[in-house]
């Protein structure tokens, strides 16, 4: 890693994992392939920061440290890429189990600890909206054919009206706001 971190993929231990790592390698991951409109990809930086606005909006009375687990949720990420859920589902289960131990181990880094069922559940309902939002506005989906896919989301309408506006950020600033959400939120 950059920070000069040696991370055994097979074996990752918490303290191999620092946060500009996971901020530098998201902010370089590309939603979509990549295919979004705009000057920049629309990094997985970006979605896990709109996840953890969605979580923030559907469940006001969610912690620092559930919001944390929200923005940290697609972090395997920055060393694994995104892959689309159909190809994860091809590789099997071998894929996903590793991208949980990766994902385990970055939750112990940071104290989240063990993420109880309903969090999980509710990261991801905001994972599918977001989805959604960045299908329509980013990324060519007709209306219909993202609701087929992920279903139509009921969010407050002072969000709604905010996702309608999505932008792709150069990397740098995604980077920044990504460390920003985490300083915000992941200090308890």
């Amino acid at each position: 890693m950059l920070s000069g971190r040696r991370l055994d993929l097979l074996e990752p231990r918490p303290e191999d994992i620092e946060i500009e790592d996971i901020a530098h390698g998201l902010a370089r991951v590309a939603r979509w392939n990549g295919q979004t409109t705009g000057d920049h990809a629309f990094s997985v930086a970006q979605h896990s920061l709109l996840v953890t606005e969605i979580v923030a909006a559907m469940e006001p009375a969610f912690t620092a440290r559930e919001l944390c687990a929200a923005l940290l949720h697609d972090s395997p990420e920055y060393v694994i890429g995104d892959l689309i859920s159909p190809f994860k589902a091809a590789v099997g289960l071998n894929y996903k189990a590793f991208e949980e131990k990766l994902l385990r181990a970055i939750y112990h880094r940071f104290g989240i600890g063990r993420i109880e069922p309903n969090v999980t559940a509710a990261i991801k309902r905001a994972d599918t909206a977001a989805a959604y939002y960045e299908a329509t506005r980013l990324a060519g989906f007709e209306t219909q054919e993202a609701e087929r896919f992920f279903g139509r989301p009921e969010l407050p309408q002072t969000l709604e009206t905010e996702l309608r506006t999505l932008t792709p950020h150069s990397t740098s600033v995604a980077e920044a706001r990504f460390l920003d959400g985490f300083a915000k939120l992941c200090r308890f």
